[in-house]
């Protein structure tokens, strides 16, 4: 289900225009200025898998690329394609020529990386949908009632062991390294909380199973996940496991074991962020404030160049701390305004002469945002 949730998301009105300055100096002191990489959307094993390595096969290396592949186009297309789909045979009759390179992995299996701008360019020209590397962070609330009274959070790491703890540990790992597997094999980016004081202070197991879930979306907030899975899981009962997911000022509710929930939340953020390699282009005016600095500009640029729907961009004109951007892209402007909150770098500035609309995105001809800088809080 769909449901429009209440909101929380982080808006900031428009400032007023900064004194005029020219923007010479700024356009070209950032052609040699490379800032460091501060948004952290973008999975460097998003093209690299560990496949089993059959020494029964034939050919066991050829065989191996062929299932390395297919997992790559899972994850390339957002989609749950079936291993034998014809798609590959079709698209790709030769696996071997998109690998960059591979090595012998543990237990008779080998680690292979892909050039996945390559498996791209295939499937765009074959008219297919692609989902770039710029996937958000999700973050994993996960309460579990193991029964008798035993009821417990997953957290990040496993605690200290302590006497008659082990068990406890097991089963959270577990529990932990399914969702981790599922989210690996569909290319999607998951962390757990810390569970430290400050996230102890703030959240309690009831929250969670209570649904209390504003607490939840106040305590992820120093996590900096635009995208946060709640799961609610009782042991030997999988029906009655619910999980819910937020994302861009909408809830959706499911059911099942964690596996389907992850498929679900891929699905979910495909149907976001994946666009046919036919698509048209449309053309969007970005409007970003606060942009004041060599750094800022230079962050805002690499942010832009990374995003996979946008085909290119241009700036349009500079006035004051204001730049506006000409993009060109596959796809309309909603789902390039919650794309660009995957960054977290910057913030959609609030239309208050306006009527909210329900959808936070709507399809506009012009999107305004500003850059949130280190430390800048509004």
């Amino acid at each position: 289900m769909n449901e429009v949730m209440p909101a929380n998301k982080e808006f900031v009105r428009r400032p007023g225009i900064s004194n005029w300055r020219s923007c010479c100096w700024l356009l070209a002191a950032v052609l040699a200025f490379t800032p460091p990489n501060v948004f952290a959307i973008e999975d460097p094993n998003l093209f690299t898998v560990q496949v089993p390595l059959d020494p029964e096969e034939d050919n066991p290396r050829a065989t191996a690329y062929k299932k390395g592949l297919w997992e790559i186009v899972v994850r390339v297309t957002g989609s749950e394609l079936p291993p034998e789909t014809p798609l590959l045979e079709e698209l790709f009759p030769n696996p071997a020529r998109y690998v960059l390179q591979f090595r012998q992995g543990a237990d008779e299996t080998l680690l292979i990386s892909f050039d996945g701008a390559a498996v791209e360019n295939v499937l765009r020209s074959a008219g297919e949908t692609v989902w770039g590397v710029d996937r958000p962070l999700t973050l994993v609330w996960l309460a579990v009632d193991w029964g008798q009274g035993e009821r417990e959070i997953v957290a990040a790491d496993d605690p200290e062991p302590m006497a008659g703890a082990s068990r406890s540990i097991d089963r959270n790992r577990l529990l932990r390294e399914r969702i981790h597997a599922t989210a690996s094999r569909r290319g999607i980016p998951v962390v757990f909380p810390l569970l430290d004081t400050e996230d102890l202070q703030s959240v309690s197991f009831t929250d969670i199973w209570g649904g209390f879930d504003e607490q939840l979306l106040q305590a992820s907030r120093r996590y900096q996940a635009n995208s946060i899975l709640v799961g609610r899981v009782r042991a030997g009962a999988v029906q009655r496991n619910r999980w819910t997911w937020y994302f861009g000022g909408v809830r959706q509710e499911w059911s099942g074991e964690p596996e389907d929930a992850v498929n679900f939340l891929a699905d979910a953020l495909a149907a976001e962020f994946a666009f046919a390699g036919d698509a048209p282009l449309r053309t969007v005016t970005l409007n970003i404030a606060g942009i004041d600095s060599v750094r800022a500009y230079g962050t805002v640029q690499r942010f832009l160049e990374n995003l996979s729907l946008i085909e290119d961009f241009e700036v349009h004109t500079v006035k004051g701390d204001e730049i506006r951007y000409e993009v060109r892209l596959r796809g309309g402007s909603a789902h390039l305004g919650r794309a660009l909150e995957t960054g977290n770098i910057l913030i959609p500035i609030e239309k208050f002469d306006e009527i909210p609309p329900l959808d936070p995105f709507p399809e506009f001809d012009s999107l305004d945002f500003m850059y949130r800088a280190p430390g800048r809080n509004f």
